[in-house]
């Protein structure tokens, strides 16, 4: 009798020691983890970030980069998060609050970019990046808010939009707003919008 205690004694030993080991096992970070962790990479997606230090989103853009001073000046941009599978960014500058008595769409473009190399981390102030498609001016530029201040509203939204692309577009330089939006279905990993206001001195 007490050698089958003995026995069911060590039985029981050895179930637990086995489940000890199996949920240690199973607990234990793997080695791209524990480099992640010791390297302090964040193992979350990346999310496309579009920011200026000239203005907030949904704050008053300068007068400088305006009809008002210099409407060739454009905003210094900064962008971050952009996704690993990207291959190149598209950035366009639009206005939706255009008198229809102007333009019958309501919609004036003020920047078109595309082709930027995925790796951009920001457009310096007056500057470009990538291959300038045309403005709503036919001028392959940036050119910046003149809300007519005879119309309303005298105050104007104007949105910075940037997409991240997983191909680069097969567009010449001075191609459409409406023609890169086109090129752009399907291949978007990324987006995201800056928006800024501007009323006439």
């Amino acid at each position: 009798m007490r050698t089958a205690y003995l026995l069911l004694g060590v039985l029981w030993l050895i179930i637990i020691a086995g489940a000890a080991y199996g949920f240690n096992r199973g607990f234990t970070p793997s080695r791209d983890t524990i480099a992640g962790t010791a390297s302090g990479t964040s193992m979350a997606t990346s999310t496309l970030t579009l920011t200026s230090p000239a203005f907030e989103n949904g704050g008053l853009i300068p007068a400088k980069y305006t009809c008002d001073e210099d409407r060739t000046l454009s905003p210094q941009l900064l962008i971050s998060g952009v996704p690993e599978e990207a291959k190149s960014l598209a950035l366009i500058m639009d206005d939706p609050d255009v008198p229809k008595a102007i333009h019958p769409d309501g919609m004036f473009d003020h920047w078109t970019l595309f082709n930027i190399p995925p790796q951009t981390t920001g457009i310096p102030e007056g500057g470009s990046a990538g291959i300038a498609g045309a403005n709503g001016a036919g001028k392959n530029a940036y050119t910046g808010p003149c809300p007519p201040p005879q119309y309303e509203p005298s105050e104007h939204r104007y949105f910075f939009k940037l997409y991240a692309l997983d191909t680069e577009l097969t567009l010449q330089t001075g191609a459409s707003k409406e023609e890169v939006e086109k090129a752009v279905q399907g291949h978007v990993v990324g987006e995201v919008q800056l928006m800024g206001r501007y009323k006439r001195k």
